[in-house]
């Protein structure tokens, strides 16, 4: 657990069935459940902890009810060709964006993406954007 002074930023995906969506991450994510209260379910992936919720008419929705995708979940990894390619033979669209190396001002940044069942759009990359780099020139 992180110390009380230093914040931890999470998401919440909207998703249409909690459950479902949870043993769906847990296969395919390697996430662990937390807690599950039905309809709303905590994660962690790695100790990262994300929410999932069933919206119900409260100011938010999922992005099949939107028409768009209403998040973009970005995961920094030690292998993202290995975590992308677990999501896909869970089920995942990994076409879209496969993994590659990007050049960035501190080097290359290898990152690609997948879609999860549920529409939400998941990038997922090394850990090099986590550090402080040199604003360029």
């Amino acid at each position: 657990m992180a110390a009380p002074d230093v914040p931890v930023v999470s998401v919440m995906l909207a998703v249409s069935d909690a459950d479902a969506a949870a043993r769906w991450y847990c296969e395919a994510l390697g996430a662990r459940v937390l807690w599950d209260l039905g309809g709303v379910v905590g994660l962690s992936i790695g100790g990262a902890p994300f929410f999932l919720g069933e919206p119900a008419s409260n100011g938010w929705a999922t992005p099949a009810d939107a028409g768009t995708r209403t998040v973009r979940v970005e995961v920094f990894v030690d292998d993202p060709d290995a975590f992308v390619a677990r999501a896909v033979a869970a089920g995942a669209d990994g076409t879209v964006d496969p993994v590659r190396d990007h050049q960035m001002p501190w080097g290359p940044h290898r990152q690609g993406a997948f879609d999860d069942p549920f529409g939400h759009k998941w990038l997922v990359g090394d850990r090099s954007p986590l550090a402080a780099h040199p604003a360029p020139g």
